[in-house]
């Protein structure tokens, strides 16, 4: 039988540590479980294979012989002891030596991390294994974020109905529990993770939980100040302009910015900035009276 690189049969390098191991495997022995490929001989050839390679680089003590004496390594006590022995005579006077074999069980790593037994041995239990998870992304408008809503998702054909919470940021990932992949022989189901991504707005910046807008104020009221009306994203709001109020002015909105996620009536502020738009179009009239007052 050829030598199978329990590394290279694991898709991991030498320097693996214990978790790159064990990842490395839950992942393989999804992919290659009886269950999963009833007929299929290279399946549960690579399976039991795949098992070997973990049941050696899970073990510490096993993983160092196999890293010194590699397709060799369950005989390494008797090339240990015969190094050890090989300088003591026996009592014929000749040379003694020992030889020593590993029995190459099976250990019950593989129980103990799946719930059931390894493969070749006999058992009354299944091998369960837990489904696998799933992963997506859906897209939002920053009005949908704004509200909590519900939305339809079709998941490998299975309509999934699910609420999401106002005040959703853009990259974030939230888990609905036990809407993925289905478990193997009685395993639990995976989960679903959803990434959201929130498109940006024509007129509203959102930073965490505040919104910031630039609103054009026209000149006559920036200089005589006066009431004016605004959108934002939750409805119309009437302001109150100061008097001679200057370009790049800023005001606050108190708790009219962006709600805050799963705090019911929390919100982030909402910051304006006045862009102060000089007048065109001006009759003879208006520039006279524009140079009156400069020279006033």
């Amino acid at each position: 039988m050829d030598f199978v690189d329990y590394y290279k049969l694991l898709g991991i390098d030498k320097t693996a540590t214990a978790k790159d191991v064990k990842t490395a495997f839950r992942k393989l022995a999804r992919k290659y479980h009886p269950d999963l490929n009833p007929n299929d001989k290279d399946a549960k050839r690579k399976f039991q294979q795949i098992n070997e390679a973990n049941e050696v680089l899970s073990d510490p003590e096993k993983r160092k012989k196999y890293d010194q004496y590699g397709k060799d390594w369950q005989h390494s006590e008797q090339f240990e002891k015969q190094s050890q022995y090989q300088q003591r005579p026996s009592e014929s006077g000749g040379r003694r030596y020992t030889s020593s074999q590993q029995d190459g069980d099976f250990s019950d790593f593989f129980e103990s991390l799946f719930g059931g037994a390894s493969p070749g041995r006999s058992s009354s239990r299944q091998v369960k294994f837990r489904g696998e998870d799933y992963t997506t992304e859906l897209n939002l408008d920053l009005t949908d974020a704004y509200r909590s809503h519900k939305r339809t998702l079709n998941v490998n054909g299975e309509k999934i109905r699910i609420n999401i919470p106002a005040g959703i940021e853009n990259g974030q990932t939230i888990k609905i529990s036990g809407h993925g992949g289905k478990g193997i022989s009685g395993g639990p189901d995976g989960d679903l993770y959803i990434t959201f991504t929130i498109a940006n707005h024509p007129r509203f910046k959102r930073l965490g939980n505040d919104l910031y807008t630039t609103i054009d104020l026209d000149l006559y009221k920036a200089v005589l100040g006066g009431d004016l009306t605004i959108d934002t994203l939750d409805g119309k709001v009437k302001l109150k302009v100061k008097p001679e109020t200057q370009n790049g002015s800023k005001v606050k909105l108190k708790d009219k910015g962006f709600p805050v996620y799963k705090k019911e009536g929390q919100n982030g502020d909402l910051y304006i900035t006045y862009n102060i738009k000089i007048p065109s179009n001006l009759t003879e009239e208006q520039r006279l009276l524009f140079k009156q007052l400069s020279e006033s």
